[in-house]
């Protein structure tokens, strides 16, 4: 699966790394459910940093449609909030 991490780019990411993936969109939501800033920040850096050590950027020439976009590493509690669907940033 293609995910976009917004401000860096692509990354490959084995589909079977989904399960995974959806733990830690969880406790994003839940961090955004408490309104709580360190957590929210924490969750979304291993999130991101999940996503990053998994995946592989495909190659520049390849263009191919994001299944998920993931904020940026600086995006506020308040943006991502905005984001969220009645699934978290991963359907699944």
């Amino acid at each position: 699966m293609i995910i976009r991490i917004l401000g860096e780019g692509q990354f490959d990411v084995p589909d079977s790394e989904l399960d995974a993936l959806n733990v830690l969109d969880e406790r994003l939501v839940t961090a955004i459910g408490s309104d709580d800033e360190d957590a929210f920040h924490a969750a979304v850096d291993a999130l991101l940093g999940r996503v990053r050590e998994l995946g592989s950027t495909p190659p520049a020439d390849r263009l191919a449609p994001s299944d998920l976009v993931l904020p940026a590493a600086d995006t506020t509690l308040t943006e991502v909030r905005g984001l969220l669907g009645d699934e978290g940033l991963i359907p699944g």
